[in-house]
């Protein structure tokens, strides 16, 4: 049985990632059948429930306030219109939904007491409930949990090393800081990275590290393709070859045996073939629906087609806990 490790190396993590390709594969899918049912996905949905405006520089993110992109500023949306979102994201068999909020840091005021109120509300649907509002404090953190939050997703996005070259308004700190106040305060940890924004294979491994050897491991680790987006400096970028994203994920799953690897954003851009392997390679959730907060994502159907040719099927909710139990 594969052990549960948090000192990992960077070098270790390197051997992995780098193992001919097929033997990667092979040990990411023998690892996943030891710790997961191989035919089941968790089906996500993630909202945009305040868009655009935000004061990060962000190089991957139309978000960004400061470059000139299609996306248009909305504010925070009313409870009742998430609800109705989460209702119609569970019928078409969600049982994770996620909702995003372009802001730096969550402020005390009445906006978040309307956040408060969505979870509240999803959580009583039977939905595993996800914010993603950037920083939080421990207070904040708590608030959540008391309101029902399942799980508070805040990726590094990308090494500590690479980290300045991306984004320059906060620091690599910030992120583990908030990661910190969300474990304290009992809410689940989701936390993963964006490949393709020019880092080395060498960084994408240290923030699998960063992430591995944390005293406890996130539930959830997101591995996301850039989408490059015109008015963003990363709008130039290639696309991530298939190779690399499926070695992402087999290391992740790995590493980090017991995480649900969520295969994110970039999946618009790849055949079911390609989405296929990411699944062996041990990927057991995605996102669904049209789109991811700003940027296209595969429809419901397709991903219905895609699940009935896989033999897949969705996740139940609060599945953790009943292995708790």
């Amino acid at each position: 049985m594969t052990e549960i490790r948090n000192n990992w190396t960077l070098a270790e993590a390197e051997a992995i990632y780098n193992t001919p390709f097929l033997d990667l594969v092979y040990k990411a899918a023998t690892v996943h059948r030891q710790f997961h049912d191989a035919q089941e996905v968790q089906v996500c949905t993630l909202l945009s429930v305040k868009t655009g405006g935000c004061p990060e520089d962000c190089a991957y993110c139309p978000q960004a306030a400061r470059y000139h992109t299609d996306v248009k500023v909305h504010k925070l949306m009313e409870v009742e219109e998430v609800l109705s979102a989460a209702s119609d994201a569970k019928s078409k068999g969600s049982t994770r939904f996620c909702m995003g909020a372009a802001w730096r840091e969550v402020r005390d005021n009445k906006d978040f007491d309307k956040v408060i109120d969505m979870v509240k509300g999803v959580n009583a649907m039977d939905m595993e409930v996800c914010c993603t509002l950037g920083m939080i404090t421990e207070s904040q953190a708590q608030r959540l949990h008391e309101a029902g939050l399942y799980a508070y997703n805040h990726n590094l996005d990308t090494s500590e090393g690479y980290y300045n070259e991306i984004i320059s308004t906060r620091q690599f700190d910030d992120r583990i800081h908030t990661l910190e106040n969300v474990r304290k305060s009992g809410i689940s940890v989701c936390s993963g990275g964006i490949i393709g924004m020019g880092e080395t294979n060498q960084d994408r491994v240290a923030m699998l590290v960063t992430l591995a050897t944390m005293p406890s491991h996130p539930e959830s680790v997101p591995v996301n393709a850039l989408v490059p987006v015109e008015g963003t400096p990363l709008e130039k970028q290639p696309k991530v070859p298939v190779w690399d994203m499926v070695r992402m994920i087999a290391t992740a799953r790995i590493m980090m045996p017991q995480a649900m690897v969520r295969l994110s954003a970039g999946r618009v851009m790849m055949s079911d073939e390609e989405q296929a392997l990411c699944f062996m390679a041990g990927a057991n959730s995605i996102f669904s629906g049209e789109r991811l907060l700003t940027t296209p994502n595969p429809g419901v159907d397709h991903d219905q087609n895609l699940f009935q040719t896989l033999n897949l099927r969705p996740r139940k909710s609060f599945k953790d806990q009943e292995v708790m139990a």
